[in-house]
């Protein structure tokens, strides 16, 4: 395995590391719908600020959202709305447990 290939594979190993926490799905999920504030997700999270805050900055380092501050107030988007075939995929794994081979339907 050479250099290039080593990065794509660790940059792509970061991006399933974000996802890869139950409240950051859930943000993921909720954001598809639309923008939302940081106080709309905390509420949805049941969770305080700081914690909030800190998964949000992991999806938007790996690229997953994007952020835009209004006034007093920072609003995220989902900035790859491509991931929730990924969802897709994991839905029907976990629907699957006997078939040799899945198929993803989106």
């Amino acid at each position: 395995m050479d250099a290039a290939e080593r990065r794509r594979l660790s940059e792509r190993a970061q991006v399933i590391k974000a996802l890869g926490h139950p409240t950051r799905l859930l943000f993921v999920e909720q954001l598809a719908a639309g923008e939302r504030c940081v106080c709309e997700l905390t509420d949805l999270a049941d969770a305080d600020v700081s914690t909030v805050s800190r998964h949000l900055a992991v999806l938007k380092h790996a690229g997953i959202l994007s952020s835009e501050r209004r006034g007093q107030k920072v609003f995220y988007r989902l900035r790859t709305p491509c991931v929730l075939g990924f969802f897709d995929c994991i839905e029907a794994l976990l629907g699957a447990a006997d078939e040799d081979v899945i198929t993803c339907q989106r």
